[in-house]
């Protein structure tokens, strides 16, 4: 009797879940291209780049395909695999309906996902649904990076399958999970590190169980073929590099050893942009609290599942930090692929574990009586309650970010590009002031760019057209000769600050471009987003301002001489 009234209690929880996954999603579609979000990797260069691919009719290019569209020929795998699911759905739909799409959907599998894991394999007491329920659901309204799509959050739902087959208890689902996951998350962006966890889970098993479990073995290989089969742009680029790239100028390595502690406190408490979790006002004290209650009780080896992810979290924080130490900087001079690819994206697991060691510390006071589950409860609903006050649309609309319409300011842009009369193919354009994800969305051929990698021979020729503003500045020219992702127009009296919208009183007063290097590269016209008040002596000729009540902008339109 107990059993149905739990099992009727825990549907009517998930059912609840579900409407409020819906409720947050809402103002996405209610608002469409009136919505707000997030604008750092996202609005400046994701969305912009998938609509790029979709214009140039490359999705399925060759290996050694360009897109003119950007810096004269952006080498096609820059783009990414066209076998990834959110390549597709921005292929089928408009930009604003696909990125709609792509948040429900992962939200939703990050709930079901983490449900399954908790309720399989970490909390299994029928009465404690409202932990299994409230964790999924405090996790799936995390404000994940956008573009990574599963590459976090479709971790706990690859951790509940290959836990399944790890026991010896798979099933078909459980290997359906590893096919489908890879075609809808990156590996680079989260997996590449869950993998490598679940080997050192085998080897660990290896060691001390003695077994050699084959069949977890064999999940792990098959998933990893799997990405490398579907991301075989980024294998060929790193196995069979053309030209050096942009990527072979990073120096990620600059940390004293102070600042890399502090770095590290940081990451604990805060996290980190591409990962939030919001975890700092409500899981931190509860983990505290539960670590103290296990150490007063003594009971670390009965709570040791708590207390691994307790100590997993600080670690993987502690190695974030520590890959920025200037003390690895002569090995990764040595060892180029030490530069390239992102080792400290070991937190990118931190997700995952944050709200795993949140329903476990949450599962201990749990069983300490009916004050302990009230307690619970509190966390639960403060935790739901938070994330729903990060939600992109109360969040971004609150600190005064644009819209999508008014980031991408389509009809502005238009006036600009009949305004110029020419084919946008003619003639090659940079921006100041705004990003140029923004003229590369509405058509536009840029010679400025926010790419992962690009050509190494282009970056040095674009840095001709900065050097002087650049020698001005001394973090602006560390900023892109260290590593120089965002080849952009810097401008030392602006900083690197890239969206001076239309209320902006900025003025540029002495701008120092190379405009004949500029000229040779096929640019033609400058879009600015501050006056140039020199423009004539730095070879710039002012045509016209452009304006719009859709619009976060007021453009200057430059021609160079």
């Amino acid at each position: 009797m107990n059993q149905n009234k739990f099992a009727s209690k825990e549907r009517i929880f998930l059912y609840g879940a579900f409407a409020l996954i819906i409720l947050f999603l809402s103002p996405m579609f209610f608002l469409g291209q009136d919505a707000h979000m997030r604008v750092h990797d996202n609005l400046d260069s994701n969305i912009a780049w998938y609509k790029v691919l979709r214009n140039s009719g490359e999705l399925f290019g060759p290996v050694d395909a360009v897109i003119p569209q950007i810096i004269n020929g952006l080498p096609r795998n820059a783009f990414g695999t066209e076998f990834s699911g959110i390549q597709w759905l921005h292929n089928l739909f408009d930009p604003m309906t696909a990125y709609s799409l792509s948040q429900a959907l992962t939200r939703i599998i990050a709930f079901i996902g983490m449900y399954m894991l908790l309720k399989r394999h970490f909390i299994k007491d029928q009465d404690a649904y409202p932990i299994t329920i409230g964790v999924s659901l405090a996790f799936a309204l995390t404000p994940f990076w956008p573009s990574g799509m599963l590459s976090t959050l479709g971790q706990p739902l690859a951790l509940w399958a290959f836990l399944n087959i790890r026991k010896r208890e798979g099933s078909w689902k459980d290997w359906l999970t590893l096919t489908l996951l890879p075609l809808y998350s990156s590996f680079v962006l989260g997996f590449f590190f869950f993998l490598a966890a679940m080997g050192l889970l085998w080897l660990r098993d290896l060691a001390v169980k003695r077994e050699i479990n084959a069949k977890f073995l064999a999940g792990i290989m098959y998933m990893t073929l799997l990405f490398l089969l579907i991301e075989y742009r980024l294998v060929y680029s790193l196995v069979i590099p053309e030209a050096p790239t942009s990527r072979n100028e990073f120096v990620s390595s600059t940390l004293g050893f102070w600042h890399t502690i502090r770095l590290a406190i940081k990451n604990y408490f805060l996290g980190h942009t591409h990962v939030m979790t919001l975890h700092t006002l409500i899981i931190v004290p509860l983990s505290f609290i539960v670590i103290w209650f296990i150490a007063r009780q003594g009971i670390w080896k009965q709570e040791k599942q708590f207390v691994r992810l307790f100590i997993l979290n600080g670690v993987l924080s502690i190695w974030y930090a520590f890959w920025f130490f200037k003390g690895w900087e002569p090995l990764k001079e040595k060892v180029g692929l030490l530069n390239t690819f992102n080792f400290a994206r070991f937190h990118f697991l931190r997700p995952m574990i944050i709200y795993m060691m949140f329903g476990s510390g949450a599962y201990i006071l749990w069983k300490k009586g009916m004050a302990a589950k009230q307690l619970v409860k509190i966390f639960l609903i403060l935790q739901i309650a938070l994330l729903f006050l990060g939600n992109p649309e109360l969040y971004y609309r609150v600190v005064h970010q644009p819209s999508f319409r008014e980031f991408y300011a389509e009809e502005q842009f238009r006036d600009i590009k009949n305004y110029i009369g020419k084919p946008q193919s003619s003639y090659r354009v940079a921006s100041i002031g705004i990003h140029p994800s923004i003229s590369q969305y509405n058509g536009f051929y840029t010679l400025d760019t926010y790419n992962n990698f690009y050509p190494l021979s282009y970056k040095h020729q674009f840095r001709k057209i900065i050097a002087k503003e650049l020698d001005k500045n001394k973090k602006e020219k560390r900023y892109f000769d260290t590593w120089g992702g965002r080849c952009y127009i810097f401008v030392a009296e602006l900083g690197k600050k890239y969206d001076y919208r239309k209320d902006s009183k900025k003025k540029i007063h002495n701008l120092q471009l190379n405009t004949a290097v500029f000229k040779k590269m096929g640019g033609r016209y400058i879009m600015s987003a501050v006056p140039i008040l020199n423009a004539e002596e730095d070879g710039l000729h002012f045509l016209k301002s452009f304006n719009s009540s859709y619009s976060a902008w007021k453009i200057y339109l430059y021609k160079v001489k």
